[in-house]
Formats: structure tokens, C-alpha cells, sequence
């Protein structure tokens, strides 16, 4: 134990630089995510109509992923009802959500 810290210290060191490499590789990809989104912004100054195609496509997204998920949500209510609750149907998955009784 020439650097002075007890054995019992190896696992938290071990789990705090851990906790660090990956707080290091989340900054970077937030940097990296934030280069991408100024790229975009970029663009849209460089060119002003492609604002309205690009507002267009996100609505778009947008549209369909609330579609998406109140369809999602009404096959896990009726799932649930039709079950008893327990969401376990034995038909198949349906790719809603499953509830599990805890006790």
C-alpha cells in the first residue's frame, strides 16, 4: 500500500473514474450534437426558404410521432382491460405496453 489508500478504496475509485469517462463521452456527443444543430441553423440562414421545408418535415415527425404514441397508449389501456389488468394476453405482442402487478 505504497500510495496510501486502503484497499477497500480500489472499488470507488474504480467506479468514480468510470463515472467520469462516461460524463466525458456524454459532453462530447451534447458537443457533437450541438455542432450538428448549427450546421442546420447554419444552412437555414445560408438559404431562408428551405426553412419552410425543413419546419414542414418536422412537423411532420412531430404529427406522426403523437400518432404513434396515442396509438400505443390506447393498445396498452385495452390490453389492460382485456386482461384483467395484468397485461399478459398469450395472443401475441402487440408492441404496447405490458403492466406488471408488483407486489
Amino acid at each position: 500500500m505504497s500510495d496510501g489508500a486502503a484497499p477497500a478504496d480500489r472499488p470507488v475509485d474504480d467506479a468514480a473514474a468510470r463515472g467520469v469517462e462516461a460524463l466525458q463521452a456524454a459532453a462530447r456527443e451534447m458537443i457533437s450534437a450541438a455542432r450538428a444543430a448549427l450546421d442546420v441553423a447554419e444552412d437555414l440562414v445560408s438559404d431562408p426558404g428551405a426553412a419552410g421545408g425543413a419546419l414542414a418535415v418536422f412537423a411532420g415527425l412531430a404529427r406522426d410521432a403523437a400518432q404513434a404514441a396515442t396509438s400505443a397508449s390506447g393498445r396498452a389501456h385495452r390490453g389492460a382491460r382485456s386482461t384483467g389488468g395484468d397485461g399478459d394476453d398469450e395472443g401475441g405482442d402487440d408492441g404496447g405496453v405490458q403492466r406488471i402487478p408488483v407486489s
